[in-house]
């Protein structure tokens, strides 16, 4: 038997899984470290804190399982994309991470857009210059801090800088890369262009490999301090949303996979290059060889609900609590008694503003058709139903890039809602699905390491071995035109409303 691990780190943590070969997990440990904001709109964090986590949480699923080290034959890394890491000529740390939602660069997108032009860095790139890509934090810092990125000499990813520290190699893959805005995404290589349009030097950056290719094997070192044999291979690895399409099977045309958490994701894989002009969604590498991903976000898709209970569902709570279930399985039976269309009643979910298919910042969230005769559960199907024709809107942009999805996996906390799983597969007009595995992009890089490893020959064969279907969901024939009708309508209500979200956040 053989085996293999997967290290996600994220924001709030790095989780490790050993996985079986077979992708049944053993053990999982999962560390915590904080997040530094030191201005508004500033967010960072220090690589030593997931330095740590990583090598304690690997210790220990190592330790609890007491498998030969021999046994143990690959590891992945996946992480949040886009954080800057600067190291200097001898590896170390010059600075605090900017993560991937820090908001400082706004002057430097501007940069980026006026030296190089926003066509020619979408061709490029595929997707708009953005604030929380590494591309315009490299530019701030070399403005801001000219004495640190005086001593730079390497820079990595969040998840790459943990390969060097496993490896000692500086390398990327084409997944993770995609997110930094200096990759050609089409060649799947630097763009040697934009690197000189920028005055970036090529040699700061790592090499770039496919996210299933070995990047190199544990320096002796690790090796004995983890337990492993210095023989275990390290590979490409994937951002975390790539490395959750590995582990939720997305390896093909036609597959897709919907995130419900804060935000909501829509994700697809395509094996044709495709590009929206608009810059509504992103497009980056897959995790799999010659093939990509789009991915369109809402970005108040769970915070609606979340909202919603924390506002209005007092009595939700306190009976949850009585009877010691969760809270929000009492909001999805009250929801459930509510007709399809909430009796007439739409919700609008941009709490937040919005990006997929919107980009507008001073976007707010409506309720549409508002009467005397609603109540309380009508709003929280409406939230329900809102939330779901934002993510519809996600799958309308994929369409109209030639992208069609038939085979939708849920995931996330919304996810195990059957009421929000039947309102996706009636809008989608698709079978939506759960997974067997919870583990997510860990299990996606232990996918990623056992293909690097040998055990399978490729991405879509492990997936097929490894991924299985928990429910499955499929479109209630019936309701689908209602929910047609209604959501034709909902697409009307925003472009009806966008000069006078402008003109309300103009006022004090």
């Amino acid at each position: 038997m053989s085996y293999v691990i997967g290290v996600d780190c994220g924001t709030s943590g790095t989780k490790t899984v050993l996985f079986r070969e077979d992708g049944t997990p053993l053990s999982s440990v999962t560390i915590e470290y904080p997040m530094y904001q030191p201005k508004n709109g500033y967010a960072e964090q220090d690589p030593l804190d997931w330095k740590n986590a990583m090598l304690q949480s690997m210790g220990q699923v190592i330790a609890k399982s007491g498998i030969p080290k021999e046994e143990i034959k690959g590891i992945g890394i996946s992480g949040q994309m886009h954080g800057l890491v600067m190291l200097d000529k001898d590896g170390n740390v010059l600075r605090k991470s900017i993560i991937w939602c820090d908001q400082r660069t706004a002057a430097e997108v501007d940069d980026m857009n006026r030296i190089v032009g926003q066509e020619k860095l979408m061709g490029i790139t595929a997707n708009p210059a953005l604030t929380g890509w590494t591309a315009s934090k490299i530019l701030w810092v070399r403005k801001n801090e000219p004495e640190i990125y005086e001593k730079c000499r390497h820079i990595l990813l969040p998840k790459d800088y943990l390969r060097y520290v496993l490896t000692g190699e500086f390398a990327t893959e084409v997944s993770d890369a995609s997110g930094m805005q200096l990759l050609d995404v089409g060649k799947r290589d630097w763009s040697d262009e934009l690197l000189r349009l920028l005055e970036i030097d090529k040699n700061l950056l790592g090499k770039v490999y496919e996210s299933c290719e070995v990047t190199g094997t544990l320096k002796p070192e690790i090796a004995a301090q983890l337990g492993l044999s210095e023989k275990t291979i390290v590979v490409g690895g994937a951002g975390d949303n790539a490395a959750a399409a590995v582990g939720t099977g997305v390896v093909t045309d036609g597959k897709a996979f919907t995130t419900i958490g804060t935000s909501g994701v829509v994700f697809a894989h395509t094996s044709t290059m495709a590009i929206d002009p608009k810059g509504r969604v992103h497009t980056c590498c897959a995790a799999m060889p010659n093939s990509w991903h789009v991915m369109g976000v809402t970005q108040g898709a769970g915070l609606s609900l979340k909202w919603f209970r924390d506002n209005f569902c007092d009595a939700e709570k306190q009976t949850a609590k009585y009877m010691g279930i969760d809270e929000y399985y009492l909001m999805d039976k009250e929801a459930e008694q509510v007709p399809v269309g909430a009796n007439r009643l739409l919700y609008l979910p941009y709490l937040m503003g919005e990006r997929t298919p919107h980009l507008d910042a001073d976007a707010r969230g409506v309720f549409f058709g508002l009467s005397a005769m609603h109540t309380k559960r009508d709003m929280l199907r409406a939230v329900l139903e809102g939330v779901t024709y934002s993510l519809r809107d996600c799958v309308e942009v994929f369409r109209e890039m030639e992208i069609q999805v038939d085979d939708m996996m849920a995931c996330g906390g919304g996810g195990t809602s059957p009421l929000w799983r039947s309102m996706l597969a009636d809008l989608y007009h698709c079978p939506v699905k759960t997974l067997a595995s919870k583990e997510g992009p860990a299990l996606g890089v232990g996918i990623l390491a056992a293909v690097g490893a040998g055990i399978y020959s490729s991405v879509p064969e492990a997936c097929q071995a490894i991924v299985k279907a928990d429910k499955i969901q499929s479109p209630c024939e019936k309701n689908v035109p209602i929910y047609e009708h209604y959501y034709q309508l909902y697409r009307e209500i925003y472009p009806a409303l966008q000069t006078q979200f402008g003109k309300l956040a103009q006022l004090q």
